[in-house]
């Protein structure tokens, strides 16, 4: 059943682009992220919807789909510094 989990998390992360979150030319969250700061702001999203869920509108499963959304986010941000890191590398050592 995880095809179909997947699905509705694709679904779920399609209405956030679509909804409040896109009313500018840029998220918040590309601002944190072009700032250096994304892993720690997806960790703290992961964080703070982990501790909320069962307790804001008891067990919210829009809890559970936020945290898997900044979870892919941080996947994001990891591949990110891990690729400039290793351009960064073969800078130094041409």
């Amino acid at each position: 059943n995880e095809d179909i989990l997947i699905q509705e998390l694709q679904r779920y992360v399609d209405t956030t682009y679509t909804q409040h979150y896109a009313q500018g030319n840029i998220q918040t969250t590309e601002f944190i992220i072009d700032n250096g700061h994304g892993i720690g702001h997806t960790v703290g999203n992961v964080i703070k919807y982990a501790q909320r869920y069962g307790k804001k509108e008891g067990r919210n499963r829009k809890d559970i789909l936020k945290i898997l959304h900044y979870a892919l986010i941080m996947l994001y941000v990891h591949d990110l510094e891990v690729e400039n890191q290793g351009q960064a590398h073969q800078k130094f050592n041409t």
